[in-house]
């Protein structure tokens, strides 16, 4: 019953911006734990970012560290991923996921995580 909509992908030129928005509806545990996954090309899925629910406590890969930066509106039901001086090399699929629980224990698992968006794309060109 719980779905996750995401919207903002696009295509943008190196060095500009992008945010991603995740919302998620239907039944879920309030203090939930959600990231973000990304898939270019012939390449594994790879972890992004993740937040606990409160926004206390953020993880990022060091590959968008002091790059991107995520988010989440509780009041909204509404997480994102605020992505700055964007790489051709973060060109990708990006996901959304959750988690039903509040553990941020291995984050950068994906196959912890209970739900799963759609997918956006993402295309940053030179």
């Amino acid at each position: 019953q719980v779905q996750l909509v995401e919207s903002g992908g696009g295509l943008v030129q190196a060095g500009g911006s992008l945010r991603l928005s995740c919302a998620a509806s239907g039944r879920t545990f309030s203090r939930n734990f959600m990231g973000w996954f990304r898939q270019a090309p012939e390449k594994e899925r790879e972890f992004v970012a993740a937040i606990t629910w409160n926004g206390g406590i953020t993880y990022y890969a060091d590959s968008v560290k002091g790059r991107f930066t995520i988010s989440r509106d509780n009041a909204k039901s509404t997480v994102y991923l605020q992505m700055n001086s964007l790489k051709v090399e973060d060109t990708a699929v990006y996901f959304c996921a959750l988690r039903n629980t509040y553990w941020s224990g291995n984050h950068y698992q994906s196959s912890l995580y209970d739900y799963w968006g759609q997918g956006t794309q993402v295309t940053v060109s030179s």
